[in-house]
């Protein structure tokens, strides 16, 4: 599975499960969004996540897991035996790591295991990684992973479209690896502990006419095991989660339950359709908050919505609209979502062919 396939798929709801398999990092970058630590223990129980995923059926099963953190190989065993579990139900599985480990200048074997059991693995690379984690570190491990036969990319980060460390990190990358390795480049958000250092949020996604949020797509297993719609950073350390956004916890609800509660929402239909600052300027008397997440994050607040909601996107017309939205977004391309969501100017680096040999 390549970098392109991952990304096309983002906006096609229930397509993708994200899991946050801990908030420990042994590295502590300052541009983090999840302020993770090597001294935060908090991550979701191993036998409830290995439970839910055992819940997977061919016929009912996300397309994509991706495993995140904190950094998920510290937890090689874990990683490994949630990627074998997935795959028998028919699900590919990523995994996002801030290569920690490669400073050793070889790839622990446990980490390996983990990583080649794996239908891709991505690397992150920025400045503040390079601090604690060479470059060329990060490129031996990486070419042993690619050796190994797993495809691979790289999430880049920096301030902006006109920071020259990103030029320099995509020459390189493409030069090194002679465009076997796509590239996802991302700006530094104000979260966590990036906040010092971003100090505006993100404009609001204005490519669309009713800009959709493809960032509702896909339910997320936050630190504590609840199950929520939205991946974004402030919906996942947010408590209690806005009504609208918990689907449920690991502890109570399998797959199919947080499926059929994702796709079946009106209100989730409604922010995947048009977005939330419409859809509450369409329901709610009071103007929307400022701020697109912010919008979201209110609408459990307007009893109005909910009702308009589930009046005009309950039942087969509801998931009509949710499906076609989807296909516009999916026809788009995985380029067209990233200037949405990332980096606008780098956003056909998602598109990088790799190899044939390490599809």
């Amino acid at each position: 599975m390549d970098l392109a396939e991952l990304i096309g798929r983002r906006p096609t709801p229930g397509a993708g499960l994200l899991v946050a398999l801990t908030r420990r990092c042994p590295l502590s970058c300052a541009h983090c969004s999840t302020n993770s630590s090597l001294t935060t223990t908090q991550r979701p129980d191993s036998k409830q996540l290995l439970r839910f995923v055992a819940s997977f059926e061919p016929a009912n099963r996300p397309d994509v897991v991706m495993l995140t953190g904190g950094e998920p190989l510290l937890l090689p065993r874990l990683a490994l035996r949630l990627t074998r579990s997935a795959q028998r139900a028919g699900s590919r599985v990523a995994l996002l790591s801030g290569m920690y480990f490669a400073r050793q200048g070889r790839v622990p074997r446990p980490v390996m295991g983990a990583i080649t059991a794996l239908d891709h693995f991505s690397a992150s690379v920025d400045a503040h990684h390079e601090r604690e984690v060479p470059r060329a570190a990060v490129f031996r491990a990486l070419r042993a992973v690619l050796d190994a036969g797993t495809p691979v990319s790289v999430h880049l980060t920096g301030s902006g479209p006109d920071d020259p460390y990103l030029a320099d990190a995509v020459a390189d990358i493409r030069r090194t690896f002679a465009d076997r390795v796509p590239m996802l480049v991302n700006e530094v958000r104000p979260l966590g502990r990036g906040a010092r250092l971003a100090a505006q949020p993100p404009p609001a996604p204005h490519h669309f006419r009713a800009p959709p949020c493809a960032m509702a797509a896909w339910p997320t297993i936050a630190f504590d095991g609840t199950v929520i719609a939205c991946c974004g950073q402030r919906a996942i350390d947010r408590r209690p989660v806005p009504a609208h956004l918990r689907l449920g916890h690991i502890a109570e609800h399998d797959w199919p339950t947080i499926r059929e509660r994702s796709l079946e929402s009106p209100v989730l239909r409604l922010v995947r359709a048009m977005g939330p600052r419409r859809l509450h300027s369409r329901y709610a008397s009071s103007p929307p908050p400022d701020g697109y997440c912010r919008a979201c994050h209110g609408l459990s607040d307007q009893p109005e919505v909910g009702d308009g909601a589930a009046r005009d996107a309950s039942g087969r017309v509801g998931a009509l609209i949710d499906g076609l939205v989807a296909d516009e977004q999916r026809a788009a391309g995985p380029a067209a979502l990233v200037r949405r969501f990332g980096c606008a100017r780098y956003a056909d680096l998602v598109t990088l062919a790799p190899a044939e040999g390490d599809r």
